[in-house]
C-alpha cells in the first residue's frame, strides 16, 4: 500500500536524508503499481514524493515535470530518472529508471508468452473488458489532480482548453501544441510574469502550508547537479558508443538485415519520435511493426496494445510485446528456441527504446537545474505544463470513444462499460479509493460478465 500523508505536526519537520537503499524500495514498488499510464504514474509519484514522503518540493518537481514534458520518450520514466538522478547522482538515476521499466518488462515477457501459447480465453478477455473502463477514469482523474495544481489562473485554464481543442478537434500534431504552448508561456512570462510564474508568490510566501522536504525550493544544486561541458562530453560520446556497439554485437552475430539488428534500428528511431507519450508514436510503431517488417499482424498489434494499457510501467512497454511477438512469429533462432528468441526481442526493443531517455535525463537535467527560478526559462515550461492537462484530458476522450462505443459512434453505447467507468470515477473522485483497488475490483467485474454472458 501507498503511504500515508504526514500528520500536521511533523510537517514542520525537515525530513531526514533519503538513503539510496530506501529510494530503491519506493522505485521498485512504483514499478510495480504504475498503472493509469504516464498521467497515473505521475500523480504517484507527486502524491508520494511531494505530498507525503516530501522527498521533494512542489516547485522542484514541475520544473523537472516541465523539462521532461519537452523530450522524446516516456515523461513518467524520465521524471522517476531525474528525480533518482538528483538524489543519487547517477547511480540514482539508473536504479530509479530502470525500476520504473524492469518490473512492466517482466510481466509483458510473461504476458507475451501466454498470449503466443495460450491465445485468447474468456478469462483474460473479460479481465481486458473490466480494466478498460477504470483506466479512463484513471487518466480522468489524474488530470483533474495536475491540473488542481497546475492551473493557478484563467490564463492557464484557456491555454488547457486551446491544447485539448487543438488535439481533439482540430487533430493538431502534438509537437506543434508543445512548440505553441512554450512561445506562448515565454512572451506571456516577459509581458505578466506573475501569471507564469511556477507558484504564485502568495502560495511561497506561505511557509506554514508549504512543509520542508528533502530537497526544497532553496536547497541549492549539488556537486553532480552542475552542468560542465567535459562531463557531458563524455556522457554523450559513452552512450553514443553502448548504442553503437549493442547495435553492432546485434548485426554481426544475427546478420545486418537479421529481425534483432532491423528491431535495434527501428525501435532507436521510434525513441527519438515519441514526443507526446507512447499515443503520439504508436502510430509509427504500428506501421513498421505490422506494414514495413511483418513481425505481427494487426490484430496481435491491437491486443498488445491492450496488454500496454492494462500492465504496470510506461505505456510504451507495448514495444516489449511487439519484439517478442515479432521474435517467435519469426522463429528467428529457429523453431526449437522460440521463448528465447521471444525474450531477447523483448529485451532489444525495450534497450534501444529506453537508451535515449537515460542519455537525455543525465546530458539535459544539469542544464536545467541551472535555469531553475529564471523566469526566461520556467515561463515557457509553465505553458506547456498547463497544454499538458489539455492533452491528458484529450486522452481520456480517446480512451472513453474507444471503451464505451467499442465499434464505433454509430454503434450502440456499452452500458456495463460505461456503467463500471463511471463507478471507477465515482471511487477515484468522490470515495477517494486507491488505484489498485479499483484497478483489481474492475478486472473481477469483467471477468463475471464474461462468465455470465456465456
Amino acid at each position: 500500500m501507498l503511504a500515508d500523508p504526514p500528520s500536521s505536526a511533523a510537517d514542520r519537520l525537515v525530513p531526514p536524508a533519503v538513503p539510496l537503499r530506501e529510494a530503491w524500495r519506493f522505485w521498485l514498488k512504483l514499478g510495480f503499481i504504475g498503472f493509469g499510464g504516464p498521467a497515473g504514474q505521475i500523480a504517484i509519484m507527486h502524491r508520494e514524493l511531494v505530498e507525503v514522503r516530501r522527498w521533494i518540493s512542489e516547485r522542484r518537481f514541475l520544473h523537472a515535470l516541465n523539462y521532461c514534458m519537452l523530450l522524446p520518450g516516456p515523461e513518467a520514466q524520465q521524471l522517476a530518472t531525474y528525480i533518482g538522478w538528483l538524489m543519487h547522482r547517477t547511480t540514482g538515476g539508473l536504479v530509479a529508471g530502470g525500476l520504473f521499466v524492469l518490473p512492466s518488462l517482466a510481466i509483458l515477457v510473461l504476458l507475451s508468452w501466454l498470449y503466443v501459447t495460450l491465445g485468447q480465453t474468456p478469462l483474460v478477455s473479460g479481465m481486458f473488458y473490466g480494466i478498460k473502463p477504470a483506466v479512463t477514469a484513471i487518466v480522468l482523474h489524474a488530470a483533474y489532480r495536475i491540473g488542481s495544481r497546475v492551473l493557478r489562473n484563467a490564463w492557464l485554464w484557456a491555454l488547457a482548453l486551446a491544447a485539448f481543442t487543438a488535439m481533439f478537434v482540430l487533430n493538431i500534431a502534438f509537437p506543434w501544441i508543445v512548440a505553441a504552448a512554450a512561445l506562448l508561456g515565454y512572451f506571456g512570462g516577459r509581458r505578466a510574469p506573475e501569471v507564469f510564474e511556477l507558484a504564485p508568490r502568495s502560495q511561497v510566501q506561505r511557509t506554514i502550508e508549504h512543509p520542508p522536504a528533502v530537497i526544497d525550493d532553496s536547497t541549492p544544486a549539488p556537486s553532480h547537479a552542475r552542468f560542465r561541458w567535459r562531463k557531458a562530453a563524455v556522457l554523450a560520446l559513452g552512450g553514443l558508443l553502448l548504442w553503437g556497439l549493442a547495435l553492432s554485437v546485434l548485426g554481426v552475430a544475427f546478420g545486418w538485415r537479421g529481425t534483432f539488428a532491423q528491431m535495434g534500428w527501428f525501435f532507436t528511431k521510434a525513441a527519438l519520435l515519441t514526443f507526446g507519450g507512447a499515443y503520439a508514436v504508436l502510430p509509427y510503431v504500428y506501421q513498421g511493426a505490422v506494414d514495413q517488417y511483418h513481425w505481427l499482424t494487426a490484430l496481435q498489434m491491437i491486443d498488445g496494445l491492450a496488454l500496454g494499457e492494462t500492465t504496470p510501467g510506461p505505456l510504451i512497454m507495448v514495444v516489449a510485446f511487439v519484439g517478442f511477438v515479432g521474435a517467435w512469429a519469426n522463429a528467428v533462432l529457429g523453431e526449437g528456441a522460440l521463448v528465447i528468441a521471444g525474450v531477447l526481442g523483448a529485451l532489444v526493443a525495450t534497450f534501444f527504446t529506453f537508451l535515449p531517455s537515460f542519455l537525455f535525463i543525465f546530458l539535459g537535467a544539469p542544464l536545467v537545474e541551472a535555469t531553475r527560478g529564471d523566469l526566461r526559462f520556467t515561463a515557457p515550461l509553465t505553458g506547456i505544463s498547463a497544454a499538458i492537462v489539455g492533452v491528458i484530458v484529450n486522452l481520456a476522450c480517446f480512451f472513453a470513444y474507444h471503451v464505451f462505443w467499442p465499434r464505433g459512434l454509430g454503434s450502440a453505447l456499452d452500458w456495463f462499460a460505461v456503467g463500471l467507468g463511471t463507478a471507477a470515477a465515482l471511487a477515484l473522485f468522490r470515495f477517494k479509493v486507491g488505484v489498485i483497488p479499483v484497478i483489481l475490483v474492475s478486472a473481477l467485474l469483467g471477468v463475471l460478465h464474461a462468465l455470465m454472458r456465456g
